[in-house]
This record gives C-alpha cells, sequence and structure tokens, in this order.
C-alpha cells in the first residue's frame, strides 16, 4: 500500500498518451459547471445589494472602482477591499450594468476554479482523480450559491486554487518562478478578501518546505522571495490608499482610523476570529433576532445547523482519507508526490476548518466555501491511490469507512428537510451499503466488477451533495446571509437589508440631477434606492451607520452646495447606528418638513423650512 501512495515530485510525463476519455470528461466537466452555474443567473437579482450598488458606482466613477466606494461621490467604501468590485465592475463597463453583468463574473470564476482545481490535482494524481476534484467542487452546495452571488468569496476560491496550483507546478523542479506567482495569486486574495486568504499559508509553506526537491537554504530562500511577492501584490493598493491624501478619498468602512491595515486586522481580522474589539475593530452588537447564523463555535460548527449543508458533505470522507494517506506514506521519501499533495490539500482543509470552527465573531456559514477545494482535492487524491490499492486488505478498509461515512452522514443532512425528496437519501443509503459490503467481501466481483462499483460508489457518495447543490442553483437568492439547500425560506438574514422601495419614491430619485439623489442612513438601504432609480444615494455611515462618514459638517456642506437632493428617512445600519447618523438625521428633522412618498417619509433638502 506505501508502495501505492508513493511518487518523487514530478510532473505527469508529456510523452505519456491520454486516454481517450480524458479530453471529453473535462470538456463534460467545464461545460455542466457553467450550466450549473449560469443558468438563470437573472433570477438572483442584484444579488447583495450593498456590493452591487459599490459596482454600481464603479460604473460610473474610476475613482470609486478603484477604491471600492459605494457611491460616485466616494464619501465612503465597502468594508472589504475591491479586487471582486473591480472585476464586476470592468464587466458593468464594458456589457453596461446589469444583473448579468454583475454576476456572469462570479459564474465565469467558478469554471476557471473548478478547472484550475482539476489541473492542479491531475498533474500529481491523474486525470481520474483531477476529474474527481472538480466535480467535487463544482457540486459542493457552497460553491453553486457563492459562484453565481456578488459576494468576493467567489474571486477567493478563484485566486486560492490558482495559487495551489502554482505551487504544484513550482513543487515538480523547485521553481522559483512559479512559487512566486503563487505568492502573487495570495496577495491578490487579500485585496479581494484580506487576511481570509492567507489561511491556507501555512499548509502552502509546510508543503514547500517539507517536498520541494532542493536543499533546504535553497527552499528557504524561494519560500522568502515568495513572502515578498505576497506583500508586493497585497502591498501595493494598500500603499496607494494610505499615501493618498485623506481629504480627496473615501473613508475605510469598518476601521477605526481611515486604513486599510486597521480595518485588515481589526475589523476584518482579529475581531474575526476572536469576537468583540480585538485588533481595534468596533464591537457589534446585534439587534435581537439579527445577525449572521453562526451556531456555536466549536469543532461541530462546521456540521451543524445552515453550515452542515454548505460543505461538509465529504468533509468526514475527507478527514479519512487524509489521515490514512498520511499514514501510508509516512515512510515516502521526503519529495514524495502524494504525500505533498495531502499536504497541501489536508492543510488547506484543516487550517480553514479550525478556523471557521472557533471563529467568536461575524461569521456567516457562507465561508465555508473556501474549504470547499481543499475537501474536493483531498477526497479525491485519497480516493484514486486508495483504489489503486485496493489489492490490500487495509486500502479497501479505508475506502469502505469512506464511502460509508459520507453515506451516513448525508442521509443524515438529508434528513433535516424529511419532506424534500426523501427517495434521494434512502437511495444513497442501499446503494452505499452495495458498495460497502462488495469493497469488504466481494473480493473476487470486485476484480470482475471493478468499474461498475467504483461508479456506483461514487454515485453514493455523490448523490446528497448533488441534489443539494441544484436545489441552491434552482432557487433565487438575494440579500446579506445567503444560505443554499431547498428550504423555501432563503434570502436576507434577519435584520439585513430591507424590501423594495416604492415606486413612487423611485419616480421622485429619477427626477434629480443633484450629485446625489438621496441620502439614507446606512448602505443596506440606500443600495435599494440606488439600484432600483439608477441614480446616485449617499450612504450615510457604510454598511452599518456605523462609519463617521460624513460627518455632520460634510453633510451640512452637500446640502448648502446643492449636492444631495432628498434625505430618506427609516435607514438603519445593520448593526446599529453611530452619533454622526443620529446627529445628521436630528439637523434634517429640525430643519427641513417631512413628506410621505409612498409610505416612506421624504425631506426635500432644497426646501427648508422658515
Amino acid at each position: 500500500m506505501t508502495t501505492m501512495l508513493s511518487a518523487p515530485v514530478r510532473p505527469v510525463p508529456a510523452a505519456a498518451p491520454e486516454p481517450r476519455w480524458v479530453k471529453p470528461s473535462v470538456a463534460a466537466l467545464l461545460l455542466s459547471s457553467g450550466v450549473l452555474y449560469l443558468w438563470n443567473l437573472a433570477k438572483n437579482g442584484w444579488g447583495n445589494d450593498f456590493y452591487a450598488m459599490a459596482v454600481q458606482a464603479g460604473t460610473w466613477s474610476w475613482k470609486a472602482l478603484f477604491f471600492g466606494s459605494l457611491d460616485p461621490g466616494n464619501v465612503v467604501t465597502v468594508d472589504k477591499p475591491p479586487f471582486s468590485l473591480w472585476v464586476m465592475g470592468l464587466s458593468g463597463r464594458i456589457f453596461g450594468f446589469s444583473s448579468w453583468s454583475l454576476l456572469v463574473p462570479d459564474a465565469l470564476a467558478g469554471v476557471a476554479s473548478v478547472g484550475l482545481l482539476y489541473l492542479a490535482v491531475r498533474r500529481i494524481s491523474g486525470p481520474g482523480a483531477g476529474l474527481l476534484a472538480g466535480a467535487g467542487l463544482a457540486l459542493t452546495p457552497v460553491a453553486a450559491l457563492m459562484f453565481r452571488y456578488d459576494n468576493p468569496d467567489a474571486f477567493l476560491v478563484l485566486l486560492l486554487v490558482a495559487a495551489a496550483y502554482c505551487l504544484v507546478r513550482a513543487l515538480e523542479h523547485a521553481s522559483t518562478k512559479w512559487l512566486v506567482l503563487a505568492g502573487a495569486a495570495l496577495g491578490f486574495g487579500f485585496l479581494d478578501k484580506m487576511l481570509q486568504a492567507f489561511l491556507v499559508l501555512p499548509a502552502f509553506v509546510l508543503t514547500y518546505a517539507v517536498a520541494a526537491p532542493v536543499s533546504l537554504g535553497r527552499r528557504i530562500g524561494q519560500l522568502c522571495a515568495a513572502a515578498a511577492a505576497v506583500l508586493v501584490s497585497a502591498g501595493w493598493w494598500v500603499l496607494a490608499v494610505a499615501v493618498w491624501p485623506v481629504a480627496n478619498r473615501p473613508y475605510i468602512s469598518g476601521s477605526t482610523d481611515n486604513s486599510v491595515l486597521q480595518l485588515a486586522f481589526g475589523y476584518n481580522g482579529l475581531s474575526r476570529i476572536f469576537g468583540g474589539s480585538h485588533g481595534g475593530g468596533r464591537t457589534f452588537t446585534p439587534p435581537s433576532g439579527a445577525g449572521p447564523r453562526a451556531g456555536t463555535a466549536g469543532l461541530t460548527r462546521l456540521f451543524s445547523g445552515e453550515f452542515g449543508g454548505e460543505a461538509s458533505w465529504l468533509l468526514p470522507a475527507a478527514l479519512v482519507g487524509l489521515a490514512a494517506g498520511l499514514w501510508f506514506t509516512r515512510r515516502a521519501p521526503r519529495t514524495d508526490a502524494t504525500r505533498a499533495a495531502l499536504l497541501l490539500w489536508g492543510g488547506w482543509l484543516a487550517g480553514t476548518a479550525l478556523v471557521l470552527s472557533y471563529m467568536s465573531g461575524i461569521i456567516h456559514s457562507y465561508y465555508t466555501v473556501a474549504l470547499a477545494p481543499g475537501v474536493a482535492a483531498t477526497v479525491a487524491i485519497s480516493t484514486r491511490e486508495l483504489w489503486r490499492g485496493r489489492a490490500n486488505f487495509a486500502a479497501r478498509v479505508v475506502l469502505a469507512v469512506m464511502l460509508a461515512v459520507t453515506v451516513v452522514w448525508s442521509f443524515l443532512l438529508l434528513a433535516r428537510v424529511p419532506q424534500w425528496q426523501p427517495w434521494i437519501r434512502y437511495t444513497l443509503l442501499a446503494l452505499g451499503a452495495a458498495v460497502v459490503l462488495t469493497l469488504l467481501f466481494g473480493t473476487a466481483r470486485l476484480r470482475r466488477l471493478g468499474p461498475a462499483v467504483a461508479v456506483l460508489g461514487l454515485c453514493a457518495a455523490m448523490l446528497g451533495t448533488t441534489s443539494f447543490t441544484l436545489a441552491t442553483a434552482a432557487k433565487a437568492h438575494t440579500g446579506g446571509g445567503p444560505t443554499s439547500g431547498p428550504s423555501v425560506a432563503k434570502g436576507h438574514s434577519p435584520g439585513i437589508g430591507t424590501g423594495q422601495p416604492s415606486a413612487a419614491l423611485i419616480g421622485l430619485l429619477r427626477t434629480t440631477t443633484t450629485k446625489w439623489a438621496a441620502a439614507q442612513t446606512s448602505a443596506m438601504q440606500a443600495a435599494g434606492l440606488a439600484l432600483a432609480s439608477g441614480r446616485p444615494v449617499l450612504a450615510i455611515g457604510g454598511f452599518s451607520g456605523n462609519d463617521p462618514a460624513p460627518t455632520l459638517t460634510q453633510f451640512q456642506e452637500y446640502v448648502t452646495d446643492g449636492d444631495v437632493r432628498y434625505y430618506v428617512a427609516g435607514g438603519r445600519g445593520g448593526f446599529g447606528g453611530r452619533r454622526d447618523s443620529g446627529e445628521i438625521q436630528s439637523w434634517v428633522e429640525r430643519h427641513f418638513a417631512p413628506v410621505a412618498v409612498g409610505g416612506t417619509t421624504v425631506y426635500d433638502l432644497a426646501k427648508p423650512v422658515g
């Protein structure tokens, strides 16, 4: 068994004839992934209005696109770096701003992620394992959710998989060039979702430090070069924001001192992991019944509640396969290819899973999309190697255990929605039981019917996650906290987002010619106005209404200069408001008369009272 799992780090030989089934199978994988992610995509509308508002602003203003501003007047940014907004904004500029131009880049990022994962796994474990890894990623429910959505997570996955592919290439001949490219991809991942991109770094460093076919000193030097690439690719935008005159750029939303680094290590960093205000981030106390449904921190979080249905379908099998693979390769040479692959993808899985499991700050279940490539690749690599060694009883036992835990866990996940297609869970249970028994006790049949057994085993393992994925893609998802699966009520997280603004209010905003048609507290409310009217709206206080942008003095100047026409009442932050926002509202109420427009209170800022 150890022999079957051991091979030196090297590329797939270029001269080796490729089986005829490979190219059609890869084409089918990519085509089916494209159909899954692109079919009826427009039903998701603007997806997350918050990011859609920033993309809309980027189609009006290059400066807003560069900073990730919420409005073309560049008052305040989104609370994330702007990489994903750059791609979606450029799409909107080229094809016109619409639901399709907004969401198609994310869907294509999904197809590219599947393709790159196939290539990365194939180089060490062959095309069969590559196809299984690509299919595992494509058919993870949370992947179908995020690759059809405008959150930053789609591009985070693409950049991380691209980095892993470059690392695999670097391992083949200890290539500094490919290792630097891996670092550059991780750096751009930071510009997409900050420190979450670095959760895979320990696995990447460990893999190269252990398995690269070169001296230790050379490995350390190359890793330092890769670290420099990370700093340069992530730091150029951070430096640009830092040296840009503060008075001439938007406020960095979510930070306490208007800096990107404080945002990265505070609100989007230590505060996410430890909760509270670690790292200088603000402490948000969600109102009763509001906020993301985080579950209880601990090792069971990823298997419980909404987290379980997102990406845990193959997670038990991945853990079993990882442990078995590392055990069977324990005596292999340092540069063993299979062990290197298991360190890479298994380390990705373990590091990301532990952080997501124990995070005490703001967390959403869709964050688990970052787990999906690690889970899919680990399962594919270990399954392929164990299947190659199936003449060994120990290998068959591990395969049987992997399949059994997958089938049982899929049955339990499907049982959480008992009224939805109950035949699926009983079918996979029957298939799984038959294949497990054949692996353990049907040695002669396994030799004769090996391909058929393999196909039935894959069907049993993948039926649950595939059904959930298809149900996810069939549903419309909008709002700040989308979740996957067939449940009827999927959409806004409680307390985040609002209903559609009235036609009368939208009609009123469309008649304006000012810099901002209106202002409203917090982006989650202002975004609906901007997207529906096609006119710029000032989101006071950024996402949550907590940012000091604009200040009362600045807002008064906007009104005096005739830059903003209406103030729309009723807006509030996702997690409460800030004093600046309350002062602005109080000032407006004292100096302007309210008028009801389509059931909404509106103040005409061009007509002061008295």
